[in-house]
């Protein structure tokens, strides 16, 4: 009797369990339905809008020249920020016989160049020259930043930033001047790193630079704070750091339950609605992690946020705004990558791509710049590298070889302004000029939306998905190119890996690596006589799928 029952179940429990399998499979095999001429919605490539790079001194280097006119024409960015542009080593100050002279020489140089590649300055005022900062100021990265403000810093810091946009407007015209971006300073609420004084001093900062700015013109466009990463705790709202105020990261076991909010931000509204201060645009860092110390056993510990971190501080900071006396202000965040470091080897990898795909597909609308920091591993915060793959932030390597990175952005180019259907891993859009169709699938495992990549792990395994859609009213017979980043096709590290990691790389495997660097997996495809496309094909793991139509 009991046998018969035990039977009984597991007849049950084989039927329920092929029942739910076939829901399963019945769901994958969905075919989605899009009309090619059906209801769109008008989006921006806030994406392309900016990038970033180390300091103004690389820029005025061959290889860093030559690698912005690359992302410019394939990825399409209109603006590039930097550090130092009044570093010593640009020269903007010049004491002859106790007289100060400005001398532009150095900054007009890479200001022509970068105009001449069609890139406009998003114009980052920073750092002290030396004689404006304090006698034996701090500094910050191996060239030697001067982060600390004397007494009479900020009047002479007024009059350098006036003669420096007049004379931009002198240069350029008025008309390119007023397209342009000035942001006061580099994530000052990170005390002693980047700015050694109080959030108070560095408000000061901001309204001496705001003043000189609209002096030379009120309709020029200035605006900060330029914080760094979000927080979940008090630890930046007093006048300095206070590292004791990081309790909740440390008595948590999920830092994703945490309220995370922005650094500075509703502090500096305030104060500027206060001092009758213009506020054109808000500038802050979304990196997707943090880096916090005990308070009980002063020892620091890195933190990673999940996938949909960045979706939520852009929310955050929107209502932010729109509650403040500045409701128009444009947002922009001038850096944002995988992580702050410039040693993480993820910098490097294929899931970088995935993530840097679907975080700003995500975030449509909420923004109009997401910065990529940065184009290229001509950088030198910390000096030179001693690989030629060491974690650093470009999207191109020092040697011109282009990473996962530089594809996901050349791909985001190749969208239309349109989008006609977007789910959690499939964007397509139309081109409202030519009416072409261009679609982007990407595969970012579920297994791993707890934690944005970071560090060694290639993460190469985890589940793919089915893509399977019909494009419909089409003209009969268009064609269409579908490309593939995956970790066998445009993946540079694998590659270089395979090789043998050559350090240094000889010209002719520099040459032999740019060629497989820039190769996708590549098939073409048509709409059939009904003007019908039908896609129907898996997505590996981490892998990127560009669908272009080319007539």
């Amino acid at each position: 009797m009991k046998k018969n029952k035990v039977n009984t179940i597991k007849k049950t429990l084989l039927v329920l369990s092929l029942t739910v399998l076939g829901c399963i499979q019945m769901q994958a095999q969905k075919t989605i339905q899009i009309d090619a001429n059906g209801q769109s919605e008008k989006f921006d490539h806030f994406w392309s809008k900016m990038v970033g790079a180390g300091r103004a001194n690389e820029g005025l280097r061959a290889g860093w020249l030559e690698q912005l006119e690359q992302v410019q024409e394939n990825c399409g960015f209109e603006y590039v920020r930097f550090h130092g542009l009044f570093h010593d080593d640009m020269f903007p100050v010049i004491i002859e016989r106790g007289k100060t002279i400005y001398n532009w020489q150095y900054i007009d140089d890479l200001f022509d160049r970068m105009l001449d590649l069609n890139v406009k300055p998003f114009v980052e005022l920073a750092f002290l020259p030396t004689s404006m900062a304090a006698e034996n100021s701090k500094t910050v990265f191996w060239w030697k930043a001067n982060i600390t403000p004397a007494e009479d810093s900020f009047e002479k810091w007024h009059d350098l930033v006036k003669a420096f946009t007049q004379h931009c407007v002198d240069r350029y015209g008025m008309e390119e001047v007023l397209t342009w971006y000035f942001e006061v300073w580099n994530e000052p609420n990170l005390y002693p790193l980047f700015w050694d004084g109080t959030k108070s001093q560095y408000f000061e900062l901001y309204k001496q630079s705001a003043i000189a700015v609209k002096s030379v013109d009120k309709r020029l466009k200035v605006g900060g704070p330029s914080t760094s990463n979000f927080v979940p705790d008090t630890r930046f709202d007093g006048e300095t750091t206070d590292e004791k105020a990081s309790d909740a990261v440390f008595n948590t076991e999920d830092i994703n339950s945490l309220e995370w909010h922005g650094v500075w931000i509703e502090d500096f509204l305030k104060y500027c609605a206060k001092e009758k201060l213009p506020v054109d645009f808000v500038t802050t860092h979304p990196y997707p992690t943090d880096y916090a110390f005990n308070p009980e056993t002063g020892k620091g510990k890195g933190l990673t946020r999940f996938a949909r971190s960045t979706k939520l501080d852009l929310e955050w900071l929107n209502k932010t705004i729109k509650k403040s006396a500045y409701p128009e202000a444009e947002i922009h965040l001038t850096e944002w990558n995988t992580s702050p470091s410039s040693r993480d080897e993820m910098h490097d990898r294929l899931p970088a791509a995935a993530y840097i795909v679907k975080t700003n597909l995500d975030c449509i609308g909420l923004t109009n710049s997401l910065a990529f920091w940065t184009f290229t591993d001509i950088f030198e915060e910390k000096g030179g590298a001693a690989s030629i793959f060491h974690g650093g932030f470009g999207m191109i390597n020092f040697q011109g070889l282009v990473k996962p990175s530089y594809h996901a952005y050349r791909m985001l180019h190749q969208l239309g302004d349109q989008k006609l259907y977007k789910d959690e891993f499939l964007f397509v859009s139309k081109n409202s000029k030519t009416n072409t169709i261009s679609a982007l699938a990407y595969n970012y495992p579920k297994e791993y939306e707890n934690a944005v990549p970071s560090g060694s792990d290639k993460r190469e395994t985890g589940t793919a998905k089915n893509l399977n859609f019909t494009l419909k009213g089409l003209k009969a017979g268009s064609n269409f190119v579908i490309e593939i980043l995956d970790k066998d096709h445009g993946n540079i590290h694998n590659f270089w890996e395979a090789m043998g990691k050559p350090e240094p790389p000889t010209r002719e495997e520099i040459k032999v690596m740019k060629a497989y660097a820039n190769t996708m997996k590549t098939n073409y495809v048509k709409a059939d006589k009904n003007g019908v496309l039908t896609i129907n094909q898996d997505l590996t793991p981490w892998s990127v799928v560009l669908i272009k139509q080319v007539n």
